[in-house]
């Protein structure tokens, strides 16, 4: 039942689409231009840096948030399984800004939502992992589809081996240790199914490569 109940409240905060709210402020639907995403990296090639920067740090923290709701609603009942409840959670939330009903269910891929349940976490080296990877790919690619589906490999083999030697809590048992595992290989499943377009794009070397554009609304007037 608490899982169940945790993935509803993730839902909840994950609807909440940072990037479409800025664009309607600034009329227009996100979503009908660029990629078409309501995430980080349409804000940012559509509108600007600001745009990218607002919604990536909305992303981020409603999967924070989400998860500090559970902490509290649990943290005297199930500490020993707490990080099972935060993935549970981040799985919601995740799903939510995939596919917000509200909207159709045409939301965005779900990385900085990720990314906001990694720091939910509270193990700064699988942060220091997933950062670093992200950009070492980027840097090396161009790509932020390669980036970000390098970080949530390794952010996945990193959480296997840190929890396995304790270096991330609320985890008591090995039964509950397997089971984070096995939703945290959700996560990876979520992000290669959300950038299956990217994927076959970087196999056909025709992805695009991260460049800061002039705002592209602008261009289209």
């Amino acid at each position: 039942m608490e899982r169940l109940i945790c993935l509803i409240i993730g839902y909840v905060f994950g609807m909440f689409q940072t990037a479409f709210i800025y664009g309607k402020l600034h009329h227009i639907d996100i979503r009908e231009h660029g990629s078409g995403n309501a995430g980080t990296t349409n804000a940012l090639r559509t509108l600007g840096w600001k745009a990218g920067f607002i919604t990536f740090l909305g992303d981020v923290l409603k999967a924070v948030l989400a998860s500090l709701v559970v902490r509290l609603i649990y943290r005297n009942t199930h500490a020993d399984s707490m990080t099972l409840l935060v993935l549970y959670t981040g799985i919601g939330t995740v799903l939510g800004h995939n596919f917000p009903c509200y909207l159709h269910f045409k939301g965005g891929k779900g990385i900085a939502a990720t990314a906001g349940v990694i720091i939910s976490l509270g193990c700064w080296q699988l942060d220091l992992l997933g950062f670093v990877m992200f950009i070492l790919t980027l840097f090396i690619t161009r790509f932020v589809s390669a980036g970000s589906l390098v970080m949530v490999l390794s952010v996945f083999a990193g959480f296997v081996v840190f929890g396995h030697i304790g270096l991330i809590g609320g985890m008591g048992t090995n039964a509950v240790i397997y089971e984070a595992i096995v939703v945290m290989l959700v996560f990876v499943i979520l992000a290669f199914v959300r950038h299956k377009a990217n994927i076959g794009r970087l196999i056909k070397g025709t992805e695009n490569e991260f460049k800061l554009k002039k705002n592209m609304v602008e261009e289209e007037k």
